[in-house]
């Protein structure tokens, strides 16, 4: 089996560029004065295109200085650290940035990063971390990426238990779907999506960053068993020299050891916006991530997860209907992490479901009247409804018949009734989340509330269902 290819010396095409009006824009260029105004390098200028190369000549741009003085640029306190790169918080021309400096320790780690430099040369496009500059040159190798104040998306869900509405799942699954369709239309598979690889700007609008693992789908090779190494946790990554990908968010066909094509990404993409959805990392029931990770190698090893996944067609449980979830997203989802990849929707598919959903989603606030639910003045009780064709008095009827085995003689709750009649019960139900702490599969704290049962202004039915918070709630309502 061949190894995997990082060719050194192919020259790449001149960058492409999309506009910043659109996400989803196709390729167009720029000439180098605009593209050097837009990015926040003060006064640092991109050197003519003929001379703007990496040390070795394959890697150009006529946007992004590839050579910086020494003056230029300093490197200030570590963000993240990992096996083949730090990443420190940078001054780059007078101007905040990210710097990523490689760990290069052998003539592979070397290749890697020009064959990373050359693909980030090829790209721009706002749902990415851009790359605004490089050193390419000994001794100090690095790349500066426009800074995003933490935190990351997976720290954003497990250390700060942020539960996003249900418009903001669908507007960041559908910026992310965007960018990945932008990768395809390059020939770029990603091969590491997940949420720690996905910054958030100030609007809570997604990046995606980290494209140490990234190919062009053509220079992708074969890998066999003999080759991989992997940590023994389910938690960790595959490697084959490099990484390739982090097993919870790996589709089947990569753990077949089968060819990592887009499909293999639209599965990553569906496993972490139902990890998004849920709360919860995948393959467990807990919002923590250390302890989950801790939960999640002791219930499996790699093999047994491996082949659960594979054989057995294990998926993360998916989000319920009751969390506010549409339908057709949780259908959306399922099928993107289905296990033949020919059966998963392209990402333009994705795009076109996710509008879709969105032109029928409406989030609202529950008003205090009558069926509403009277909160405290710090809380808010955010209640998603997704409009279909349900009709609850007719749902309510056949219930309350079904559990009491009997046949009332009383009029419907149906649109017939005679108005004019005042002993026919006309319920109004309130119902939602009142915790801001999750989406967990089994721990939603939801509630329901029917007022003025029978007519009468002041009796009223409510439930509270699996609530951590529960009091509160009653505290908040009464």
């Amino acid at each position: 089996v061949e190894p995997l290819a990082f060719p050194s010396q192919r020259r790449l095409p001149f960058p492409t560029h999309t506009s910043r009006d659109s996400i989803n824009s196709s390729p167009r260029r720029h000439n180098a004065d605009e593209e050097v105004e837009a990015a926040p390098m003060g006064l640092l200028e991109v050197p003519p295109e003929d001379t703007n190369r990496c040390v070795r000549g394959c890697c150009r741009s006529d946007a992004i200085p590839l050579h910086l003085p020494a003056a230029s640029f300093s490197l200030l306190s570590p963000i993240a650290r990992g096996s083949e790169s730090t990443v420190y918080e940078a001054r780059l021309g007078g101007e905040r940035a990210a710097a990523k400096k490689p760990v290069l320790s052998t003539s592979d780690d070397l290749d890697k990063f020009h064959y990373q430099l050359q693909l980030l040369c090829e790209m721009d496009h706002p749902g990415l971390a851009k790359l605004i500059a490089a050193h390419a040159r000994p001794p100090n190798y690095l790349m500066f990426f426009e800074y995003f104040e933490p935190p990351n998306l997976a720290d954003k869900i497990h250390v700060e238990e942020w539960s996003p509405s249900i418009q903001q799942v669908i507007t960041i699954a559908s910026y992310l779907a965007k960018t990945l369709q932008y990768l395809q239309i390059l020939g770029i598979v990603h091969r590491d999506i997940k949420p720690a690889n996905i910054l958030l700007d100030k609007d809570l609008l997604p990046h995606l960053a980290d494209f140490g693992l990234a190919m062009y789908q053509k220079d992708i090779k074969s890998v066999s068993a003999e080759n991989w190494k992997s940590s023994g946790k389910p938690t960790g990554g595959f490697y084959k020299k490099n990484m390739v990908g982090t097993l919870i968010y790996m589709a089947p066909e990569i753990l077949r050891k089968d060819l990592h094509t887009e499909k293999s990404d639209v599965y990553s993409f569906a496993i972490s916006i139902n990890e998004l959805l849920t709360g919860v990392v995948p393959y467990t029931d807990l919002r923590a991530e250390a302890q989950a990770h801790t939960i999640l190698e002791m219930t499996y090893t790699e093999q047994q997860l491996t082949s659960a996944v594979v054989s057995q067609g294990l998926r993360p449980a998916l989000a319920l209907p009751e969390s506010g979830s549409p339908p057709s997203l949780l259908s959306l989802i399922q099928r993107s992490w289905d296990s033949d990849p020919e059966r998963r929707p392209s990402f333009g598919d994705i795009i076109e479901e996710l509008n879709v959903i969105q032109k029928h989603l409406v989030t609202y606030s529950c008003p205090l009247s009558s069926g509403s639910v009277n909160l405290s003045r710090n809380s808010k009780a955010e209640v998603h409804h997704y409009q279909e064709a349900l009709n609850w008095f007719n749902q309510g009827e056949l219930l309350t018949k079904k559990a009491n085995k009997l046949d009332y003689a009383v009029n419907p709750w149906s649109s017939s009734f005679d108005q004019s009649s005042v002993s026919v019960y006309r319920p109004t139900l309130s119902w939602g989340s009142f915790a801001t702490c999750g989406r967990r599969e089994t721990m939603e704290d939801t509630h329901f509330m029917l007022t003025c049962l029978s007519e009468e202004k002041d009796v009223h039915s409510f439930g509270i269902f699996d609530g951590h918070r529960g009091s509160v709630f009653l505290k908040s309502t009464f």
